[in-house]
């Protein structure tokens, strides 16, 4: 712990911590004896906050207060690094403290390089469409590019923690009203939506929905789901519904929050969010984290207690962010065998790379020659960052004959000083256990001799020698580019 009486500037982080616990300026100076001015000029780095302060407001709030101090920074350094490690910015000497004080300080600006280096990319892949579109532009329609809108939706994702309390509060509710004493989930939801929505949930053979799995018939009050979706599938479309036609306004609420979006991003979001909804119907906020603490984070138990998937609950414990009552801070993504990336959330500070793949050396690639194995992986960054990784892989709905039934690989991940909540850790000495070196993906990794590497880091000089064949397909210089 630091010294008492040291003086810290940590404004923005400060802030941050304010506004996820959802009070105000005011609110937070009474429950720590100082004044809202006090608090205001903290939030603006013209006052110190003092180590007393801190620990009041971890108290008071129950924080940890090393997750919400540096998960953010850490996640802004690491978009930051990737940026700036474009050829691009080749002639620009920047050392790395200077990236990480201005993640600290300034997360405002990371935001926004990181959305112009994301609009720079999309226009080097589609240059006929971003030329299009400005041109719409200049003659006055009011176009406005807006990127990638997956992108444009995980970074607002990301600036929520992939914690929505007004969903959660929703979905509990919810789930106080309806009757599960006598019936399953789907059974329940179903009678919602008829008794209060005038809707029929109708399973349809998959002759009649062909490439569909869901449908809202609105002007036959039908909701129709495809006879491929298995049984938690079919309670999630049915939460799904209801999130959309009794939540609207609090999804929208969430949306506007985000700022100006253009029409499909805006879209995606209101998905998204719904689908959020969805997950925690299924899998009720106080119930869900009360048995992951005490079963250790079993996924298999966890599974069968709430009825769903393996994928439905990796997803669902990183959203358990709820003050007072915060899980392990896991991270998770799902991949294809090719390698595409379609699914990311993080609530702790595993670095993601937002413009490429993933590193080969992740086992949750090699799940796809082990489909009924759960694999496990120390994995250490170049940073020396260690986590503990999960990986299996799921199929998901069955597809009719001949369509191949899709297949994904699911990784779940923590620091590793989290690991020893988890059962699958138990017994491991996880300090002594020697650590996959990955890293980020090929393109930001440094490491020398990867016998799997696909191309050269773009911060190093590519060396080569038609007289000398190495590990790796690629050789390099150890000086960085400028």
């Amino acid at each position: 712990m630091a010294d008492a009486g040291k003086k810290l500037f940590v404004g923005p982080r400060f802030r941050r911590i304010r506004q996820q616990l959802g009070v105000s300026q005011t609110q937070m100076a009474e429950a720590l004896g100082i004044s809202p001015s006090y608090v205001n000029l903290i939030e603006r780095n013209q006052r110190p906050v003092t180590a007393q302060i801190l620990l009041r407001l971890a108290e008071t709030y129950d924080l940890d207060l090393r997750d919400l101090a540096t998960a953010d920074e850490d996640r802004f350094f690491a978009e930051l690094n990737e940026i700036f490690s474009d050829p691009l910015f080749r002639q620009i000497d920047l050392p790395k403290q200077e990236l990480r004080d201005l993640a600290e300080l300034c997360p405002g600006v990371t935001h926004s390089l990181q959305r112009l280096y994301a609009a720079y990319t999309e226009a080097r892949r589609s240059e006929t469409m971003v030329a299009a579109q400005f041109a719409d532009r200049d003659e006055g329609t009011g176009a406005r590019y807006e990127g990638n809108p997956i992108e444009r939706v995980r970074d607002l994702i990301e600036a929520n923690r992939n914690y929505f309390p007004e969903l959660e509060t929703a979905a509990e509710k919810l789930c106080d009203e309806i009757d599960l004493s006598s019936q399953d989930l789907f059974a329940a939801l179903s009678t919602r939506l008829r008794e209060k929505h005038s809707t029929t949930v109708r399973v349809m053979p998959v002759d009649v929905m062909r490439e569909t799995l869901r449908r809202w018939d609105r002007h036959r009050r039908q909701l129709l789901i495809s006879e491929l979706v298995d049984a938690p599938g079919r309670a999630f479309q049915l939460a799904i519904q209801i999130g959309l036609s009794e939540n609207g306004a609090i999804i929208d609420s969430i949306v506007a929050r985000g700022g100006p979006l253009d029409d499909t991003p805006r879209k995606l979001y209101r998905i998204t969010l719904a689908n959020y909804f969805a997950a925690a119907v299924m899998m009720p906020y106080q119930a869900f984290h009360s048995a992951a603490e005490t079963l250790g984070y079993d996924l298999q138990v966890l599974g069968q207690r709430f009825g769903v998937g393996f994928e439905q609950i990796c997803h669902r414990l990183t959203t358990l962010q709820r003050p007072n009552a915060r899980g392990v801070p896991f991270f998770m993504l799902r991949v294809d065998n090719a390698g595409n990336v379609s699914k990311r959330f993080s609530s702790g500070t595993f670095p993601f790379s937002k413009f490429g793949g993933t590193c080969p050396l992740w086992n949750v690639h090699s799940t796809f020659d082990t489909p009924d194995r759960m694999l496990q992986q120390v994995v250490e960054l170049p940073d020396g960052s260690r986590y503990y990784s999960i990986a299996q892989m799921v199929r998901r709905p069955a597809a009719p004959y001949p369509q191949p039934q899709p297949r994904f690989a699911i990784g779940l991940g923590c620091e590793i000083r989290h690991a020893s909540k988890l059962v699958y850790a138990s017994g491991l000495d996880l300090e002594k256990i020697q650590g996959t070196p990955i890293g980020v993906n090929c393109r930001l990794c440094e490491r020398e001799n990867c016998s799997q590497r696909a191309e050269p880091p773009l911060t190093r000089t590519l060396i080569l020698d038609e007289n000398t064949r190495r590990v790796s397909s690629f050789s390099f210089s150890n000086a960085r580019e400028l």
